[in-house]
């Protein structure tokens, strides 16, 4: 039975022990958790899939199952409408979710670009490379490594991720509009994409530090509000971000062709659809999209 496990890779979480079982595990790899029900007749049929899956990646993926029943908790936390729900978690956040059952190749083509691979580990050499300060070197190994595997998603992830470090946003946004579109549709892909784009308006402030001020003076100047949403989504504050761009939208909503939906839309995929604040501030998306 799925609550009767003895897989070194299979856990039944409990409000005790998920933040340990789930949102640690998955700093260091992926973590799929299955929410389901006993009462359920496409959970029972979907755990077998599971358990074949999980088995197969050998402990690069880890399966966590939670008894809606029982653990009612998260039954509101992660929205949980119906059952099977399976969501899979990347560095303590949700990154993909499917609901109802899933067959087993629908399930691995999705798996397959989270899960740790050969190149993962060389990888990691070329990252201390970086850090040891030889970024050429490091640049030319992540290169070599994306043609022998260029299915990883992580192997252009990384050195965009290097760009940025560097401040070469420009080159980090074209490195990812000629990926494959495959591997260009990858969700942290996808997310890196977005924040890459408020990274590069950055480049045009000169005085990063007097925006605050100069919107105090001059609170109606739409391209000082952009420039400062900018600066917000940097700095990871993103909550003050989106409630500036509904002051932008209610003073001019096709400012700049719609800029401010247009950037709340790539917070919303920063974000990810499963954070509070996607729901908290899509309202005000929705009203001001005809």
């Amino acid at each position: 039975m799925i609550d009767k496990l003895g897989s070194p890779y299979i856990y039944a979480a409990t409000s005790e022990n998920f933040k340990a079982l789930v949102l640690e595990n998955s700093q260091r790899g992926p973590v799929l958790v299955n929410f389901w029900s006993r009462k359920a007749g496409p959970c029972l049929r979907q755990y077998p899939v599971l358990d074949q899956l999980i088995h197969h990646y050998d402990g690069r993926v880890l399966l966590i199952n939670v008894d809606t029943e029982s653990e009612f908790v998260f039954t509101k936390e992660y929205a949980i409408a119906s059952v099977p729900t399976l969501k899979l978690f990347r560095q303590g956040r949700v990154v993909e979710t499917w609901h109802g059952y899933q067959p087993e190749a629908e399930l691995k083509k999705i798996l397959e670009g989270y899960v740790t691979r050969d190149s993962d580990l060389k990888l990691a050499d070329a990252v201390d490379l970086f850090a040891g300060g030889n970024a050429r070197a490091a640049y030319e190994m992540i290169a070599e490594l994306i043609v022998v595997d260029p299915v990883n998603p992580r192997l252009p992830l990384t050195m965009c991720k290097l760009l940025r470090h560097e401040g070469r946003y420009a080159e980090a946004i074209k490195l990812i509009a000629t990926l494959p579109p495959e591997i260009r549709q990858h969700k942290e892909i996808q997310q890196f994409d977005a924040l890459l784009g408020f990274y590069a308006e950055l480049n045009d402030i000169e005085n990063i530090a007097g925006l605050e001020e100069k919107l105090q003076t001059s609170a109606a100047n739409l391209e000082l509000k952009r420039q400062f949403v900018a600066h917000l989504v940097a700095q990871q504050q993103y909550e003050a971000a989106l409630q500036r761009l509904v002051e932008m939208m209610e003073t001019e909503q096709a400012y700049a062709d719609n800029y401010a939906q247009q950037a709340m839309l790539k917070i919303f995929m920063i974000l990810g659809s499963e954070h509070p604040l996607v729901s908290h501030f899509r309202p005000n998306l929705k009203r001001y999209v005809h």
